[in-house]
């Protein structure tokens, strides 16, 4: 591994329309995390509910949350989580790590979720597919993802 670069996490925002809206036109990452409902996932406890991504910017990040945000995207999990409390979620735009990152961008996701993995044992609560794809790539790069911004 060339080199490490530790990844931080912008503030929170409310799940809520005009917070998203801003978004379109964005590829990247995104998690959207509970307020105060801690998972108990087999390691450690997380609020984080889910990790998505967005790979072009004709379907970015903004049309991607609306679709979580109005259920479009059936995903029960972060509707019904929704129902009990608000939600929050942060993104990472993929334009900061294209330099880092000689791959995809389902590949970060990939990543990240793979790392989640690792630190708390399982995928998070709502997502439903893997990141094996990542697993077979040489990376020359190695990112510390602040997992604890999510506690």
């Amino acid at each position: 591994m060339a080199n490490e670069v530790t990844i931080y996490f912008d503030s929170p925002k409310l799940f809520e329309s005009n917070n998203i809206k801003p978004l379109n036109g964005i590829a990247g990452l995104y998690f959207i995390f509970s307020q105060s409902i801690e998972i108990q996932y087999p390691f450690q406890k997380s609020k984080l509910l889910y990790i998505g991504m967005s790979e072009r910017r004709t379907n970015s990040i903004g049309n991607r949350l609306l679709g979580h945000f109005d259920g479009k995207s059936k995903n029960l999990g972060l509707v019904n989580y929704r129902k009990v409390e608000p939600l929050f979620f942060t993104y990472i735009n993929f334009e900061m790590l294209k330099s880092l990152w000689q791959f995809r961008i389902e590949d970060l996701e990939s990543y990240f979720i793979l790392d989640f993995v690792e630190q708390f044992g399982v995928y998070p609560i709502c997502n439903n597919k893997s990141g094996f794809e990542i697993q077979n790539q040489t990376l020359t790069s190695s990112f510390k993802i602040d997992w604890k911004y999510f506690k």
